[in-house]
């Protein structure tokens, strides 16, 4: 079998033939022709000419295990079985989808349900195991009522779509998610992006807003780490007639002194008009919520498009989810070594010069700034021991390109400090820290 070095550097002479080796997939976005498919050939000839072979391979490599702290992976491009390598890249915050508690809910609600709900949420999809886990969850988070959907993506297009129409604006943070992009594109409301965490022109905007005014932030900011200034963003939003949604796919469970989120953490949950969360981090499924009033959700059921055309979570996962929830609950001791770990691994990465930008959460961006290498430093990462995703364009801007690390209660302190000395050294070996 050809090595994988050689392959690449085949790869990348070839691409340099053809003028491809700087592209990305920002020149391949549109085309002059009227063809549909004008961009398809090449595309397809960057793809197998340079973008693979350089380093693209390493998105979506088949894992050969649960997302554990450690896991095994499969190299595609040399088709080899890397194993042990910790594991920083999942979003398995808590380490619950992996607890047998839930593997065996699962497992018992398939064998009573079967694989699928097989109808929409509001035909014959609902099934009661949905309507306990929403109940569940709206005690949780101290809500009237939580409506269920089948993603946290499509929960964040089907609030903003159902609530917005032609002639309202809706203003978001710049680092906001492409869900709550796609949610206000498909609603045709205006929309204005204010400086990330920039009091001074989320009010510039807010004074300019017309129609319905819609204000959303994210707990976590899922690039950086970051939190909102959600004091100041909720007095702005009283202060202008401004509705506010925080997205909380990052920091619903872990954060606040009962889990209940940034908004608990800030204390500011009663000001708070829409709350959303997701099931694929913390909790470890698949899925997302909303929760707030009964008016909300009861207009949501209506117009919250994403959520009545699709069908409703499978009765596994829902079951799995709501024992997970009651795990988190129970289990306060998970978010306390989860919170450990972070600050074992902050202060780590930070006394070794690594930049880790201004992280106060398990989400710890490594700024590399090097759009054309990551892939190569990368491949060393994974290739030493540490399964960590390179992140460049067009997930984040161009030349903002890092590495983004996901820190699990379930992490060892030997696991934690082999993965973050594997990280220096590559770091050190190439000046990106001291």
């Amino acid at each position: 079998m050809e090595s994988p070095k050689k392959k690449v550097k085949e790869l990348s002479a070839t691409a340099a033939a053809h003028g491809f080796d700087d592209f990305d997939h920002s020149n391949f976005y549109s085309g002059s022709s009227d063809d549909a498919f004008c961009m398809l050939d090449p595309m397809d000839e960057w793809w197998g000419t340079r973008a693979y072979g350089a380093g693209y391979y390493q998105f979506g490599l088949p894992m050969q295990t649960a997302p554990l702290p450690t896991v095994d992976i499969r190299e595609t491009l040399g088709n080899e079985v890397l194993k042990n390598l910790v594991n920083f890249s999942s979003y398995n915050y808590l380490g619950l989808s992996y607890r047998p508690e839930v593997i065996e809910a699962a497992v018992e609600a398939t064998r009573k349900y079967g694989l699928g709900a097989s109808g929409s949420p509001v035909l014959s999809g609902t099934m009661e195991l949905h309507e306990e886990l929403a109940e569940k969850l709206a005690k949780f988070k101290r809500k009237e009522t939580a409506l269920l959907f089948s993603t946290g993506y499509s929960v964040n297009l089907g609030v903003i779509s159902g609530l917005m129409r032609p002639g309202d604006t809706v203003i978001t943070d710049q680092y906001s998610h492409a869900s709550v992009v796609d949610g206000i594109i498909l609603s045709k409301a205006r929309v204005s992006f204010f400086r990330h965490n920039k009091i001074d022109d989320l009010e510039k905007k807010l004074k300019r807003a017309t129609g319905k005014k819609l204000v959303v932030v994210e707990g976590v900011y899922s690039m950086d780490g970051d939190l909102p200034v959600l004091p100041e963003i909720v007095d702005l939003c009283k202060r202008y007639d401004a509705r506010i949604m925080i997205d909380e796919a990052h920091s619903a469970f872990i954060f606040g002194e009962n889990g209940r989120g940034v908004a608990e953490h800030f204390g500011l949950e009663d000001e708070i008009d829409i709350h959303m969360g997701t099931f694929s981090k913390s909790l470890g499924g698949i899925g997302g919520f909303v929760a707030g009033s009964f008016k909300l959700t009861n207009y949501l059921r209506a117009f919250a498009r994403s959520r009545v055309f699709s069908c409703a979570l499978p009765p596994g996962v829902t079951a799995g989810i709501s024992k997970a929830l009651d795990i988190a609950i129970d289990e306060p001791e998970l978010r306390k070594r989860l919170w450990e770990n972070v600050h074992f691994a902050q202060n780590k990465l930070r006394e070794a010069g690594v930049d880790i930008g201004d992280s106060e959460s398990q989400v710890i961006p490594v700024m590399i700034r090097d759009d054309k290498h990551i892939f190569s430093y990368a491949e060393q990462l994974i290739h030493e021991g540490v399964y960590l995703n390179p992140v460049r364009f067009p997930a984040v801007g161009k030349h903002r390109s890092r590495f983004r690390i996901s820190i699990s209660a379930g992490h060892t302190n030997e696991q934690l400090e082999r993965g973050c000395d594997i990280l220096i050294n590559v770091m050190q070996r190439h000046g990106l820290c001291r």
